[in-house]
Formats: C-alpha cells, sequence, structure tokens
C-alpha cells in the first residue's frame, strides 16, 4: 500500500476538506483508498470514513511509538493510504505530522491555502522543505496542493512559481458545500454534517492523481520481531464486553475495537436508544458528546441497570463522555441539571471553553480493573467539561503528563469501575487489563 502525508502550515488551513478530495478524486480513478489521520482525534477521521467507506487508521508516534505507528498503518486495507495531519506539519510537541512522516517515511504534500496569494504560496512551501535542516527530523516536503483556488492565471501563477523538486499536485476550488461546520470540540462528524458530494466530486475533478500517485510510496514495516499485538483466545470461556455505542458513546477508534475483538466477544449498546445493559463480564463507556443527550439518558435503562451492575463488582472503565455518565450528574453549559448512573461520586459542568487538551500519561497507584500499581498508561483529552468528586474520593492513577479530573490525579474509582478523562490507547495495556478481570470474575 502506497502512502502519502496531507500536511497543512497551520490549524484551519483546510486539511481536512482537501484530504475528502484526495481521496474523492482517487476513488474517481479506480483505487481502494485507506484514510488515516495524525495524531489523536475521532472528529476528522469521521469525515475520513464518511467519504473512503472504511475506518480512518490513527497513526501517534507518541502513545504507540515508531513501531507502533508502522503497526497500525499497516494494518490498513487498499492500494493507496492517505495520511491527513495535524495541525501545522512541525508543530506538536510529542507526535507532530513531521514525526509521523518520518516514522513512516511517507513524502508529504503541503496544503497552503491559496486564497490570497500565488508566488507566495511557493515562497511558504519552499520555507517548510528548507526549515527540515533546522528540524531533528527527516521529512520530504516533495508537493503542494492549492487550498481554496480558483482556476486560470491564479492557479498558473501558484504552479509555474514552484521550484523543481516541489511538485503542483492540483487545487481544492473555494466552493459551497466544501466547508464543514464548527462546534465544541472542533468539526461536526461525518455522519451529522457531510461535504456536499456534488461539491467534493467537482472539486476532486482539480486534484492531479497521476502526480499524486508519482510521489506516494510504500510505508517503512515495523522492526522485525516487534509486536505489541493481543494473542486471539478461543471463544470457550471468552468474557464479553459490552461497548456503548451510540450518539452520545461514538469516541472509539478502531484500534481499540480490534484489540477488544481479539481478546474477548464484544457486544455493542445504545443507551440513548432505550438499549438494556447486555448480559456481559464488563463494559465500556467511550467519550462523546452525552452533554447532548443529557436529557434521554438521565432515564436510560442502561444506565440504571449499571449502577447496581457497578455495585456488584462488574468491571467498568467510561472515559471522558463515559465518566460523565458515571457521575451523580451533568449540568450543561445554560445551567440545566440531569441525574446521570451515579456510580462515580463526583458532579460534571459543562464549559463554555475546553479545560484540558494534551497527551496524558497516568501512572496506577493500586491495582485496578484497567492497570496494576506503578504500570504507565498513555492516552490522550480533549474535554470542555469539569469533574467536581468528594472529598474522600479515591483516585487510580497520578498524572505524569496531563491535566486529568484534579490535583494532578485522574481515573476516579469506585467498585471496580474507573472513570478517567483519558482517552487510553489501544495498546496502552488499559483493554488488556479490563479483559483479564473480566476473566477473572466469577
Amino acid at each position: 500500500m502506497k502512502g502519502v502525508v496531507l500536511a497543512g502550515t497551520s490549524s484551519g488551513v483546510g486539511k481536512t476538506v482537501a484530504t475528502l478530495a484526495t481521496i474523492r478524486a482517487l476513488q474517481q480513478a479506480g483505487h481502494e483508498v485507506q484514510p488515516a489521520k495524525a495524531g489523536p482525534d475521532f472528529i476528522d477521521p469521521s469525515h475520513h470514513a464518511q467519504v473512503a467507506g472504511t475506518p480512518s487508521r490513527t497513526l501517534d508516534t507518541w502513545l504507540s511509538g515508531t513501531d507502533g505507528c508502522r503497526r497500525n498503518y499497516h494494518r490498513g486495507e487498499g492500494d493507496v493510504c492517505v495520511v491527513e495531519g495535524v495541525m501545522g506539519l512541525y508543530d506538536g510537541d510529542v507526535s507532530s505530522t513531521a514525526a509521523v512522516a518520518a516514522a513512516l517515511d511517507l513524502p508529504v504534500v503541503l496544503v497552503v491555502d491559496a486564497s490570497a496569494g500565488m508566488e507566495s504560496v511557493a515562497a511558504t512551501a519552499l520555507g517548510f522543505r528548507a526549515y527540515v535542516d533546522e528540524v531533528d527530523v527527516d521529512v520530504d516536503v516533495a508537493g503542494v496542493l492549492a487550498q481554496r483556488a480558483h482556476g486560470g492565471r491564479h492557479e498558473r501563477g501558484i504552479r509555474d512559481a514552484l521550484p523543481d523538486g516541489l511538485a503542483y499536485i492540483g487545487r481544492v476550488p473555494p466552493r459551497e458545500g466544501l466547508e464543514i461546520p464548527d462546534r465544541h470540540l472542533g468539526l461536526h462528524m461525518g455522519d451529522e454534517a457531510p461535504v456536499d458530494e456534488d461539491a467534493l466530486d467537482s472539486a476532486a475533478e482539480h486534484v492531479r492523481v497521476d502526480r499524486l500517485l508519482e510521489l506516494a510510496r510504500p510505508a517503512r514495516r515495523p522492526t522485525a520481531g516487534s509486536t505489541a499485538d493481543p494473542s486471539a483466545t478461543e471463544d470457550d470461556g471468552r468474557p464479553t464486553v459490552a461497548v456503548a455505542h451510540d450518539d452520545a458513546f461514538r469516541f472509539v477508534y478502531p484500534a481499540t475495537l480490534e484489540r477488544l475483538r481479539a481478546l474477548a466477544d464484544v457486544t455493542t449498546f445504545a443507551p440513548v436508544a432505550g438499549d438494556s445493559l447486555p448480559d456481559c463480564d464488563a463494559v465500556y463507556l467511550p467519550g462523546g458528546y452525552p452533554e447532548r443527550h443529557a436529557a434521554t439518558l438521565s432515564s436510560a435503562p442502561a444506565l440504571a441497570s449499571l449502577a447496581d451492575r457497578a455495585a456488584d463488582g462488574l468491571p467498568v472503565l467510561g472515559e471522558c463522555g463515559g465518566l460523565m455518565a458515571l457521575s451523580r450528574s451533568i449540568r450543561t453549559v445554560d445551567g440545566d441539571e440531569y441525574p446521570m448512573a451515579g456510580v462515580l461520586p463526583a458532579d460534571v459542568r459543562l464549559h463554555d471553553r475546553y479545560q484540558a487538551l494534551d497527551h496524558v500519561e497516568l501512572r496506577a497507584t493500586a491495582d485496578g480493573p484497567t492497570a496494576t500499581t506503578d504500570t504507565s498508561l498513555r492516552g490522550h483529552e480533549f474535554h470542555y467539561s469539569s469533574a467536581t468528586p468528594d472529598a474522600d474520593a479515591r483516585f487510580a492513577f497520578e498524572l505524569l503528563r496531563g491535566d486529568g479530573i484534579t490535583d494532578g490525579m485522574d481515573g476516579l474509582t469506585e467498585y471496580r469501575t474507573v472513570g478517567t478523562y483519558c482517552h487510553c490507547h489501544a495498546a496502552s495495556g488499559a483493554f488488556d487489563r479490563l479483559v483479564g478481570v473480566a476473566a477473572a470474575t466469577d
């Protein structure tokens, strides 16, 4: 599978739309496209999946290491992989787009906002190409995709100004229907606000697939013998993990589900739709938007039975939105308060500004359902809520990096339930431990 990285000059330059146009152009040329995203993100990949028809892979060198990044890439299917970058090419203190491109040894096509420039687009791209000499990362900036560029003289001015070694990959024209609306946590999800199909088809016509494929190349493979993949267990005696999946709980990485399915039987349920909690040995409540469905969740039968099952010792992991649903209550930015499952001794409040955004590293303070004492877990956090725990609340983790819940702690715990603002990486060990605890439960 050949690949290429679409990197921006900054956040907001239009990387996601450029990525979708490139995916569609490749599809129109008869290729099977595997989308991917550099850095932790649930929202941009949902747009990739909407267009490509297959889940997007998450590539992050800090979360999974160089070999883990390569393994996740090679789990993809297709003949061409399009990797969307995060922020600007060199931005990010621990896992930049440049680091991902270097780990995979893939060429970079720079997405440049050309709405108010022509020759200056070439100057910008040349600067990004030259800057590699100033950083400790080997990046091949090989092409330019002009975002919000008109045809005719505008396009010729951009194309003709590019020096040798910087290929012109085409343009994404400014057109109604190509913008994705924002809300807190970023863009709307792919199935909520998909890009207009006609506009996307039209934009794809201006992406030069032939030049893109000339640049694309196979990614570097993991080091021989290195592995972090779980061993599949026999079907007999496998525990069952129930995963919440609906409009309130939708932030789940494909790699996480793959890992769970290798170790356990996975069943999904939709609390917002009124599903009952399935017969299971453990529960995973991923992140999402529980505040948007708080009124429905407050009377959801799944949350009511989850409170009883948790008190009986059922292993439960709630991440971000899952933490919110496991708390006593959620207070919205409008001041409306709704009762939740009440498993964890805390109340949650939504804010109109994000409260944390970072990679996270946790160290377990005791044996629990997601880690053993002194084990470190890696993940990320991005949330607009804050949780206020009781004064005597217990925590499963101390923070080595990140903000967590309060006072350098994360993983509010009660019974065998853990609620954390950290979205744990699939290979961090949290899900292996959850399945192991579930399997050992009588």
